[in-house]
């Protein structure tokens, strides 16, 4: 059998791709088996999307576990973090056939360890890639055997042991599930709360008829904020596809950044662990380490990623960790991202008090921030290269290469221009004091990188 070639749809942290071009349910069957001999474990849990290739490629994946004489834990419909608290719970490696944000024609799996330990290139991925290119393994000594298990109701009465909201006043928060698995896992979730929820494309549909599940894009929050407006809400919620991140809308309808998020819940964290470590990425907001030291905890700076982040959780036993993106870490969830429950936190903080949100969000909001801006490039690192010169001359300037370059001055103003892993893009990140100087930073370095463009 001719060696196939996996390396468009295995990617650093995961596995992506178009169904049926690069991603079919033969190539599924293999994953499973090499899998199985890579995680040497008597049993893999499993879980999916609402995709509709996401079913069949679960079921392929499990027949190549079980050819290998390994036993497939069957928890169906639910979100990667679902996924993530039965592979903690069960103590089992575990694989979510999803494709998270992206579009329909799209499918993937993420895969862990037991104990929700993550699996990227450099821990067992690109293995996993080479003996699934091989073409189909040998079946082990016998077949494993296949059982289901819900996971829905005891994760979500594990979160609520987690984040007790029963005693806040009540809040109407509007949520935007974007036909995903928010509107499969919220209302198991924040049952029996003092919410009133106005739910927003709840039906499971993976061809995503209303905007896609992607809330780092601002178009598709629109709904989100016009319904917020409309109904007088306290605030809005909106999940992307798995369902393992949370974007937080105020009252007025205007995003809460996730850094704000990141810091109103690192305080919450440190008030029941005091002096505890909390792990930021590098292009979360200054506030945030800032904020995490002024609490009494130890702010710890990572790469851009979620393999980093949780690498660095297990090394420091880091109580939490957020990131620009609105993946939040949590050590009492394994160290796994989940969306759910730094949702649960803002809910807690709104509803334990009087003040709106937006005045909440205020106290964590320091700065002003560009988000990220993307430019496609021929060579990144000669884009990189010329921005560097321009800057390095510059009075106070400190640069750091721990992922791409960050330039940072005495007035508190930085950059970040990261390339892209996937992509001949270039991805920048400033902060300054106020919106001109963050602004003017901003415009600058664009002149640069675009210069070169044209």
């Amino acid at each position: 059998m001719k060696t196939r070639d996996l390396a468009t749809i295995v990617k650093a942290y995961d596995i992506r791709g178009v169904v049926p071009d690069d991603f079919d349910e033969d190539i599924a069957r293999d994953l499973g088996a090499a899998f199985a001999q890579l995680s040497r474990a008597s049993a893999i849990v499993t879980a999916h999307d609402m995709r509709e290739s996401s079913v069949p490629l679960s079921r392929a994946f499990a027949e190549g576990v079980l050819s290998q004489g390994v036993d497939v834990v069957e928890a169906g419909l639910g979100s990667t973090d679902m996924l993530y608290f039965a592979s903690g719970t069960l103590d089992l490696p575990g694989a979510m056939f999803t494709a998270s944000h992206n579009p329909a024609r799209y499918n993937g799996i993420k895969l862990c360890r037991a104990g929700a330990t993550p699996i990227g290139a450099d821990t067992g991925l690109l293995e996993i890639r080479r003996l699934a290119e091989a073409g189909p393994l040998p079946p082990g000594p016998r077949l494993g055997r296949a059982r289901t298990g819900d996971m829905l109701a005891p994760y979500a009465a594990y979160l609520r042991d987690l984040v007790d909201l029963r005693g806040i006043r009540e809040l109407r928060v509007v949520i935007d599930a974007g036909n995903g698995m928010g509107g499969h896992t919220a209302p198991a979730v924040l049952a029996d709360i003092p919410l009133t929820i106005v739910p927003l494309y709840f039906e499971l549909d993976g061809g995503f008829p209303n905007h896609e599940a992607n809330p780092l894009d601002p178009a598709n929050l629109v709904d989100l904020q016009g319904k917020v407006r409309e109904t007088g809400a306290d605030l809005g919620l909106a999940f992307d596809g798995d369902a393992d991140r949370c974007f937080v809308i105020d009252e007025r309808g205007e995003p809460v950044s996730p850094s704000a998020v990141t810091a109103l819940v690192a305080v919450r964290e440190l008030a029941k662990h005091p002096g505890e470590v909390v792990i930021h990425n590098l292009i979360t907001s200054r506030a945030v380490p800032e904020i995490v030291a002024e609490h009494g905890g130890r702010p710890v700076r990572t790469r851009v990623g979620h393999s980093y982040i949780k690498a660095e959780m297990a090394r420091t036993n880091a109580v939490f960790g957020g990131e620009h993106s609105a993946h939040y870490y949590f050590r009492d969830f394994w160290r796994a991202d989940t969306g759910m429950l730094a949702a649960m936190h803002v809910l807690a903080v709104l509803g334990e008090q009087d003040r709106p949100l937006s005045e909440l969000a205020r106290a964590y909001e320091r700065y002003s921030g560009s988000g990220e801006i993307n430019s496609t490039v021929d060579d990144p690192e000669a884009s990189a290269a010329a921005v560097e010169k321009v800057f390095a001359d510059r009075p106070g300037a400190d640069i750091d290469r721990l992922d791409g370059l960050t330039v940072s001055f005495p007035d508190g103003s930085w950059f970040n221009l990261r390339a892209s892993n996937t992509e001949p893009l270039l991805r920048l990140n400033v902060e300054g004091r106020d919106r001109a100087k963050m602004e003017h930073l901003r415009d600058e370095v664009l002149e640069v990188v675009r210069d070169r463009i044209r």
